[in-house]
């Protein structure tokens, strides 16, 4: 849904140069929890391009599909009725739970159909806020899960949290959903029970972090292939000494052999 900007903006305040910041809207269910949380990240982001529809507990996948569908539509005419890109969404999101919904599949592929983003969790949100406070909880109901999340923030009401202790396990809770999504994927089932995908709707709101960790991935990797080379290097000089060590021992034992004859 990308689209090149018409409109002016003003020169970033930064040395080093950073895209464009995109407009995205975010099609969510549950109506404390999802709510308190988002608006919380997106006001810490202090990303003013995010806009947000929460549909309240009723919200089936299908449904939010839908919804998110057509405030996308609506978008699209409306920039083209008013000749103004900047009117319409560069990424729309659902935001929902596996939970017990029906249809979750035909939800996902009709999101996918539409151009539009997804981030499911199995078996609920709750599941990617307790990975702020502790790794992986594995399996859980979604009542289960919602438990262990009050048990974590014991000063928080049911249903709502504190974000200030949340917030703090941003990165930990970043790096353990990306490695359970990973893990599911290589077992098989990327959606299985416990996964996440709120860390990549999260991700696109927080440029700076995501920024941030692009550029410490390129120093692992940068790292990484350092140590592979001087690995190499070693292996291949270690071989070549070898070599050297074999040739003498068999000059010295060809010289005895003259010797003795």
């Amino acid at each position: 849904m990308a689209r090149k900007r018409d409109r002016e903006r003003r020169p970033a305040r930064r040395a080093e140069p950073i895209e464009p910041r995109r407009r995205l809207l975010v099609v969510a269910e549950g109506d404390v929890t999802e709510r308190e949380y988002m608006n919380g990240f997106v006001s810490k982001c202090r990303n003013p391009l995010v806009s947000f529809d929460f549909v309240g507990d009723a919200g089936v996948p299908m449904t939010l599909v839908g919804r998110a569908k057509q405030l996308a539509d609506a978008a699209v005419e409306a920039a083209q009725r008013e000749q103004d890109d900047y009117l319409a969404f560069d990424e729309v999101w659902c935001l929902f739970d596996r939970d017990e919904h029906p249809h979750v599949g035909e939800a996902r592929e009709m999101a996918r159909a539409n151009g539009l983003k997804v981030a499911m969790s199995n078996p609920c949100f709750e599941l990617w806020l307790v990975l702020h406070l502790r790794d992986n909880p594995g399996m859980q109901h979604r009542h289960a899960m919602q438990r262990i999340l009050q048990d974590l923030m014991p000063g928080a009401q049911l249903k709502h949290i504190d974000f200030e202790q949340l917030i703090a396990g941003y990165e930990q809770a970043f790096l353990r959903a990306e490695r359970i999504k990973r893990e599911a994927r290589e077992a098989g089932d990327a959606l299985a029970n416990p996964s996440t995908e709120v860390f990549q709707l999260t991700d696109s709101i927080d440029d700076e972090g995501r920024l941030r960790r692009a550029s410490a991935r390129d120093r692992r990797d940068q790292e990484s292939r350092a140590k592979a080379s001087a690995s190499a290097q070693a292996a291949f000089e270690l071989a070549e000494r070898q070599q050297r060590e074999a040739s003498v021992a068999e000059t010295l034992d060809a010289e005895r052999d003259d010797s003795d004859g």
